[in-house]
């Protein structure tokens, strides 16, 4: 059970008839999903996707985004889902970062697409869901599913397959490049530790384009469980979800808990739900303590994860009480470190930074060697017993332990923002900003958010002629040019930013100023 196929197909012989995915009211089961995977493989390769190439999806969560993820690994082709929310200018960065050959996107997103695909050169193919008619320019996704083929796959365990863009602490987003083994360790290991079943429903509401939402249905898949598929838009909504699809197993952040949290639960839903999962952010204790009270029976796992090594840590629910605020300790076949800057373990109560070793390190960022030599680099060698050096990821994350080697979560090293679950450059907000005339400079921090974790807060500086509502047009301009998510929440307008020795923004002295003001 080497490649992401092979992790499903297994389930799909043991368990043919079993319900793989609900999407849109639609059930698909694993054979009638199998099928469906080879013929869109079949359908790709015709059209000149092989091994290698990469395949964009920029749709929301529905069953054509993991129809296309199988039918890739099936080529040996590089699945890359793009996060539906981001805007045009988001979405030519990804397509031309990655070198996307071809991509499927709902005809309800033509304009967008076809505006932004003269601008993309290396797209070849694209092909449409949703078409009630022939498209001028592109293929039908439901006239490719038609073939009852087998494709062989060329790929190998260590081979890419998928291309997850996250935010980094500088520039545009990074294509975390995703390998085979990276995806079947990590479904196995969770779905272990999670104690998954055939009979499991879990529902899907995270992003498919999310580390964390695409492990949801990779673990089902592991053991012939059946992901359903649904958007999290509002908590009412969600729980009629988990009322009529009988939900066992649900995954969020802690923006979605608190909103949960604060929710009437169905007794439907407290007797079926088996266990919830949280990551992407610390869960405020008062935030544990109303879902304990609305969830008696359902267990609670507080777990931490990277894109760059998908999942690190977990907190078995039996020790929550007595380490309630913990991220746990490293999941089952992963070492975690916590080293200082000297590359030191780290004693009990002194904070470092959290280390990766294990199966589920990524292999890097696509198209940036420098950036992949930073984060990815060899263990000391006090620390490995291995011959020959061993990659390790480091995540820019503090953190430190108690005692009883429990841990927990500190902060970023870098100016990162944690939002909403979402990672967050505060430098691509700034190059928006910038497009402004009157913009001087700006600096874009990440403040703490009883809801979000850390909201996004805009400081600006402005030419003296600027108009006096600079600060709306700033936002304006931001939500017509980035994703709902990093919107800023406030824009403060400023005579002048704080500087540290080097004359950079001082970001730390302005969080401090903008907290207090």
């Amino acid at each position: 059970m080497n490649l992401l196929h092979d992790l499903f197909d297994v389930s799909a012989e043991r368990f043919p008839n079993n319900e793989a995915l609900r999407s849109r009211g639609n059930t698909i089961t694993y054979a009638d999903l199998q099928r469906r995977s080879h013929s869109l493989a079949a359908a790709l390769r015709s059209q000149g996707v092989g091994r290698g190439d990469r395949v964009a999806v920029y749709l929301q969560n529905r069953a054509v985004v993991i129809e296309t993820a199988l039918a890739c690994s099936r080529l040996g082709a590089i699945f890359v889902p793009v996060n539906p929310l981001l805007k045009a200018r988001q979405l030519e960065y990804v397509l031309n970062d990655a070198g996307a050959t071809a991509l499927i996107a709902s005809q309800t997103a033509a304009v967008l697409v076809e505006d932004s695909i003269p601008r993309c050169p290396s797209i070849s193919t694209v092909v449409w869901c949703d078409a009630a008619q022939e498209a001028s320019a592109g293929l039908r996704y439901d006239r490719l599913i038609t073939d009852d083929v087998r494709v062989q796959s060329p790929a190998i365990e260590n081979d890419p397959a998928a291309l997850l863009y996250t935010s980094g602490s500088t520039g545009r987003p990074k294509g975390v490049v995703v390998s085979h083994r990276n995806l079947v360790s990590g479904a196995l290991t969770v779905s272990g530790y999670l104690k998954n079943t055939s009979s499991d429903r879990v529902l899907v509401a995270l992003p498919l384009s999310f580390d964390y939402g695409l492990s949801q249905v990779t673990t089902a898949f592991a053991v012939g469980a059946c992901a359903v598929l649904t958007n999290f838009s509002l908590p009412a909504a969600l729980l009629q979800d988990m009322v009529s699809e009988r939900i066992t197993a649900l995954a969020g952040v802690p923006t979605m808990w608190m909103h949960l949290a604060a929710a009437e639960w169905p007794e439907a839903v407290v007797k079926s739900l088996r266990y919830i999962t949280n990551s992407g952010g610390a869960l405020p204790v008062s935030v544990i303590k109303n879902l304990q009270a609305r969830l008696p029976n359902t267990q609670i796992f507080c777990m931490y994860g990277l894109t760059e090594a998908f999942r690190s840590t977990y907190l078995e629910p039996s020790q929550l009480e007595q380490h309630l605020g913990s991220i746990g300790k490293a999941i089952p076949g992963q070492e975690i470190l916590v080293l200082d800057a000297d590359g030191n373990e780290c004693a009990p109560g002194e904070v470092g930074e959290l280390v990766h070793r294990g199966s589920l390190v990524t292999l890097g960022y696509w198209n940036d060697v420098q950036l992949t030599q930073q984060r990815f680099r060899p263990l000391p060698k006090r620390l490995s017993q291995l011959t020959r050096d061993e990659t390790a990821v480091w995540s820019g994350d503090l953190v430190k332990t108690d005692a009883a080697g429990f841990i927990y979560f500190i902060g970023r090293r870098d100016n990162l923002i944690k939002s909403s679950g979402y990672r967050i450059s505060p430098s691509e907000i700034e190059e928006v900003i910038a497009e402004l005339p009157k913009i001087v400079e700006s600096a874009v921090v990440g403040l703490p958010d009883d809801n979000l974790g850390q909201r996004v807060v805009v400081a600006a500086v402005v030419a003296a002629d600027a108009p006096a509502d600079m600060s709306e047009r700033i936002r304006q301009h931001c939500r017509m040019q980035l994703p709902a998510y990093m919107v800023p929440a406030e824009v403060h307008v400023m005579s002048q930013l704080p500087r540290n020795a080097n004359g950079k923004c001082d970001r730390g002295a302005l969080a401090a100023m903008l907290g207090a003001h």
